[in-house]
């Protein structure tokens, strides 16, 4: 069956709001070095109006694995929840710039657009200030069934848990996939995530054909201490795509009797790992969802992957596309 998207992807409407500043900055409004700290509404406008004239992209997980399947060539459409304010509109023009789709309705109310205040200082840390906002309350009224059934893989980001609407609208995506034929992939998204709601995600494997997780990750939802261990609990209890990442060792791709250890691509610098995931995932799609092996999926997955962690940012500076021809990966 042809397919209009090769992904629909459902995930954090985010805007990344990034400026340079130094470390006095930090110190002066009370900023945490180099973590991730969530944040209310009014602490989201205080940072904004301080950063003075900052960068402004679409973000989140899924959206940037979404931009990395765009930079590769391939067709992406996006489900995510905006407020229809200033920061909900850049979000939405910045997909369409990649060249997402993208028509989610934008509340009318409600709470403000999502942002993530990004702090870069000359050192090169990150400091992330995230209010989640309009993000959270997706809903089932958001899920647009037939773009989902116009796409070979539905992605969905494991974050949207922690959100009851959003989960919910999660599930009745995966059940409009399955009613569809539509291929369902699942990021795990963070190791404390998978503590709160382990028994919830194993139970929904059996609705999943594509999992993406890190080592840690893959170790909290099986219970297990060993990456061996995880492999074993796995292939025995799920027939789907287990696609793990090992960050330096590079990643395992397992499905029942079939494994395939890949490589790190060699990177000269790792200058920021943030995004390397949701890139992997971006490779790893695209090969998919054209056609290609698992071992082939697990290389172009590792060579974007080794794109991002060589430079700030979530999101592919260079093409993609030129890069995986280049080495014969497309």
């Amino acid at each position: 069956m042809a397919h209009s998207y090769d992904v629909a992807g459902i995930g954090s409407a985010i805007v990344d709001v990034l400026a340079p500043v130094d470390d006095q900055f930090l110190l002066t409004h009370n900023i945490a070095k180099g973590v991730m700290t969530l944040i209310d509404e009014y602490r989201a406008a205080q940072l904004y109006d301080a950063l003075g004239a900052p960068r402004e992209l679409a973000g989140g997980s899924v959206a940037n694995t979404m931009a990395g399947l765009a930079s590769l060539g391939g067709r992406g459409v996006f489900e995510g929840k905006v407020r229809k304010d200033r920061l909900g509109q850049a979000f939405a023009a910045s997909m369409k710039d990649m060249g997402v789709h993208y028509a989610t309705k934008a509340a009318l109310d409600g709470p403000a657009t999502a942002m993530c205040m990004i702090a870069v200082t000359p050192d090169g840390e990150r400091s992330m200030n995230t209010y989640l906002g309009a993000a959270r309350e997706l809903s089932t009224h958001d899920i647009d069934e037939q773009e989902i059934a116009a796409a070979a893989v539905l992605y969905i980001e494991g974050y949207l848990w922690d959100a009851p609407t959003a989960k919910k609208a999660c599930l009745k995506a995966i059940k409009d996939a399955r009613r569809a034929g539509t291929k369902v992939a699942f990021t795990l998204s963070d190791p404390f995530l998978i503590g709160r709601y382990r028994d919830e995600i194993r139970a929904l494997l059996g609705e999943l054909d594509i999992v993406f997780a890190n080592e840690e990750e893959a170790k909290m939802l099986f219970e297990v201490e060993t990456f061996d261990a995880v492999l074993q609990a796995a292939r025995a209890s799920w027939p789907g795509i287990a696609a793990l990442t090992r960050s330096e060792k590079g990643c395992v791709i397992a499905q029942g009797d079939e494994v395939h250890v890949v490589d790190a691509y060699p990177v000269e610098r790792v200058i920021d790992t943030t995004g390397a995931g949701d890139q992997f995932a971006a490779g790893f799609l695209y090969a998919l969802t054209h056609g290609r092996g698992l071992a082939h999926c697990g290389k172009l997955a590792s060579l974007c992957a080794a794109e991002v962690i060589a430079h700030y940012g979530a999101r592919p500076e260079a093409s993609l596309k030129a890069l995986a021809t280049k080495t014969g990966l497309i």
